[in-house]
């Protein structure tokens, strides 16, 4: 049986994603054993679902978008299996100080996944991956106004962890 064409544009279409919605995917879940797995799960409900992408916009947001929509499915069982939850800035900056020396490829995770959720994501989608406010809302599923709050607090975050681990290390 033949497959569509679409199938076989989407997945060649991913394969270009991948690195991109990796770094989404450590975003979202904090380690990279959990970003694989969702990466692996999102490509393969992506194909299995491509004919309901209609070939308008960008598919990358329509990948992030299945991205997030599968992270909060999983909600109820990655509380359960999580012993501790990320906990305030304060405890946030006292398990960053804490880690063991880190290249800088996975300081840079570290810092990201040390986030408060739903920063880290909105960050890396705007000022990493360049989506517009918009995007990102529409991503997220979050009101346009929403995101430059929460992109404020993220550049907030975000420099004063940098600040930090540039002091430490």
């Amino acid at each position: 049986m033949r497959q569509p064409v679409t199938t076989i544009d989407i997945r060649r279409d991913l394969v270009g994603l991948l690195p991109r919605l990796r770094r989404f995917a450590i975003a979202l879940t904090g380690d990279t054993a959990s970003a694989d797995e969702l990466v692996q799960t999102v490509c393969q409900r992506a194909v299995a679902k491509s004919h309901q992408w209609n070939g308008e916009g960008r598919l990358e947001s329509w990948v992030y978008t299945l991205a997030r929509q599968l992270w909060n499915e999983d909600g109820r069982k990655r509380r359960a299996r999580t012993a501790a939850p990320k906990g305030n800035v304060t405890d946030i900056r006292e398990a960053a100080r804490e880690r063991a020396t880190v290249t800088d490829t996975d300081l840079i995770h570290h810092m990201l996944a040390e986030m408060p959720e739903g920063l880290a994501s909105i960050f890396l989608l705007t000022v990493v991956e360049g989506h517009s406010y918009e995007q990102t809302a529409d991503i997220m599923g979050i009101p346009a106004t929403g995101v430059s709050a929460q992109l404020a607090a993220a550049r907030l975050h975000f420099a004063s962890l940098a600040d930090d681990f540039h002091h430490r290390y």
